[in-house]
């Protein structure tokens, strides 16, 4: 395979597997300050959030699902939910961001009974 030369455009394919999962659930604990500019946050707004959470869902209509368990379960902040693509963002305590992002892999799970990835975190 050769290498790309500063003229060949670069083509990225996304493709989502239709199927009832959540194949994402990280938890970023202490991120640096650049990381929550990066994904559009002001890191200014609340010192209290030391975390964030993040999922990817399919079908990706049920992030809509998960952000309303998320802002239910914990005194966390859902920041950006995505029923295109089923990415849900949630900041907040680390213990704040585990609460809500456990909550939403148990109900997927065992109410509608999605295929869960196991909870990571960095």
């Amino acid at each position: 395979m050769s290498e790309l030369s500063m003229n060949d455009k670069m083509r990225i394919i996304q493709e989502l597997v239709p199927g009832k999962q959540i194949t994402l659930a990280h938890i970023i604990a202490n991120p640096d300050p650049i990381l929550y500019e990066k994904l559009g946050l002001d890191p200014r707004v609340d010192r209290v959030r030391t975390a964030i959470g993040i999922l990817t869902v399919s079908p990706c209509e049920t992030a809509v699902i998960a952000a309303d368990i998320a802002m239910k379960t914990s005194g966390g902040s859902v920041e950006f939910v995505d029923r295109f693509t089923g990415t849900l963002i949630v900041t907040g305590s680390v213990s704040e961001v585990e609460a809500a992002i456990t909550a939403v892999c148990d109900y997927t799970e065992k109410t509608l009974g999605y295929a869960v990835c196991p909870l990571t975190r960095t």
